[in-house]
């Protein structure tokens, strides 16, 4: 049981990614748009509280976690193109900057790790925080498209710092806070491998 509820957190916002878009094209306001962005970034919190308070914050949790943040930012994406398609195409160019660095992450990550990261950074939790304020202004108000242009931005410096941390850790590590934690993590690592020899 105390397994299975934050789990079904993250399962809860996997499927919100297809259902936001879902909702979108059956005419769902803005509005209960927003409700349903913000109900998903407090079951974010939430699971990991609620993980923790459990004993079952494993890492196979927060790497799950992390994918399920991004299939819900996706499917929200593609909702906030059908509403507000203005403010995203004015936004193309970094959105496809921010895009390919995302895929990039993921493909350094499967090739040095075998699987995906979850950092799950200070300046990551800033960016999701940042994202619901640019989704809700732009799924209610169909923008401005400054504050998409201020959200991508930090999206682009989050996955560069991501990339940061991958190319420095000489092996997968989840909840790495800051660089600065990397370059210890990395330090120490090296450390005891020169005192193993």
């Amino acid at each position: 049981m105390k397994t299975a509820v934050p789990w079904t957190m993250v399962i809860v916002r996997v499927l919100m990614g297809p259902g936001i878009v879902a909702l979108t094209m059956w005419g769902v306001t803005g509005r209960v748009l927003s409700a349903i962005v913000i109900a998903m970034l407090l079951d974010d919190i939430a699971d990991g509280i609620v993980a923790r308070r459990f004993g079952t914050d494993t890492p196979r949790l927060r790497l799950a976690d992390s994918c399920a943040d991004t299939v819900f930012y996706l499917g929200t994406a593609v909702a906030m193109w059908m509403r507000a398609p203005l403010s995203l195409r004015q936004n193309a160019w970094p959105i496809a900057v921010l895009f390919v660095l995302e895929a990039g992450r993921y493909l350094l990550d499967f090739a040095k790790f075998g699987k995906a990261t979850s950092y799950h950074s200070y300046l990551a939790k800033a960016w999701g925080l940042v994202l619901v304020v640019v989704i809700v202004a732009v799924l209610v108000h169909g923008g401005p498209s400054w504050l998409v242009t201020v959200a991508t931005g930090l999206g682009v410096i989050v996955n560069l710092e991501g990339v940061a941390m991958s190319l420095m850790l000489p092996r997968w590590q989840n909840d790495v806070k800051t660089l600065a934690v990397a370059m210890r993590i990395r330090a120490s690592l090296t450390q005891a491998a020169g005192e193993g020899r």
